[in-house]
């Protein structure tokens, strides 16, 4: 698994694991934060493996599938995208500290 599909995930996790059940966070919580194998989660829910696998595979999807309706992370990268190039814009100004201040109260609200 590359590392920006595991970025990815954990953020959409972040995003909407409020919509998941109590069973898919704690898997998802397991696999992706908690760097558990599929085995041992397997072994700690006395369940197959392939049960584990399946169960993560269709939660991943699901999340994806939110993200297609709800947006949220591709709206959160483009606030994080513009936040970066005002703080650039910015640093050539004389009202620099102003526009830091309130970029900074921008990034408390995310």
């Amino acid at each position: 698994m590359t590392i920006e599909k595991t970025t990815r995930v954990n953020y959409l996790f972040d995003f909407y694991q409020s919509l998941l059940t109590p069973k898919q966070k704690s898997y998802m919580s397991l696999y992706y934060l908690d760097d558990f194998s599929l085995g041992e989660i397997a072994e700690e829910y006395d369940v197959s493996r392939q049960a584990v696998y399946d169960n993560i595979k269709r939660t991943e999807a699901m999340l994806e599938q939110y993200e297609d309706k709800l947006l949220l992370f591709r709206k959160f990268q483009k606030r994080q995208e513009l936040m970066t190039k005002l703080r650039e814009y910015t640093a050539n100004t004389d009202k620099y500290e102003e526009f830091a201040t309130l970029l900074s109260e921008l990034e408390k609200l995310d």
